[in-house]
C-alpha cells in the first residue's frame, strides 16, 4: 500500500503549517485510500521519523516523500537524503521514494506564472 509524507521545513508560527496541511488534505481527497502524513524538518511536529512510523503502522509498504521546498537548497539536497537513508534503515521492509522539490516541477512554476498574470476582479 502507498502512503505519502508531505515534508516541509517547519516554523514556530502555527499558521505557517496551514498550506502544508492543505496539500495533505488535497491528497486525501484525491485518493482516500492513500494514507497521508505531514512531517517537518524542525520547529514543528511530527518529524519525519514519527510520520513514517505512523504510516508503517497503518500497513504502508511504499512511502512517497513530497518535499515542499521551492528549490533544491541545502535542506532538500543534503538533509532530506540523510533522513531518507535513516528511514530505509529503520524500516527495511518499506520502499521510500523521494520526489523532487515541489518548486522544481514545471507544472507548479507554470501555475504560479498563470496566477501572477491572471486578471484580478
Amino acid at each position: 500500500m502507498l502512503g505519502v509524507i508531505v515534508f516541509a521545513h517547519g516554523s514556530r508560527d502555527p499558521l505557517w503549517r496551514l498550506p502544508v496541511e492543505s496539500v495533505a488534505r488535497e491528497i486525501e481527497r484525491s485518493d482516500p485510500a492513500v494514507p497521508v502524513s505531514c512531517a517537518y524538518l524542525e520547529l514543528c511536529e511530527p518529524d519525519m521519523v514519527t510520520a513514517a512510523r505512523q504510516l508503517v503502522v497503518q500497513g504502508v509498504s511504499r512511502v512517497r516523500v513530497l518535499p515542499l521546498f521551492f528549490g533544491m537548497g541545502k535542506h532538500a539536497r543534503e538533509d532530506l537524503p540523510v533522513l531518507m537513508a535513516e528511514l530505509a534503515q529503520a524500516h527495511p521492509e518499506v520502499r521510500f521514494e523521494q520526489l523532487p522539490a515541489a518548486g522544481e516541477d514545471p507544472r507548479l512554476t507554470a501555475l504560479l506564472a498563470t496566477i501572477a498574470l491572471e486578471a484580478q476582479p
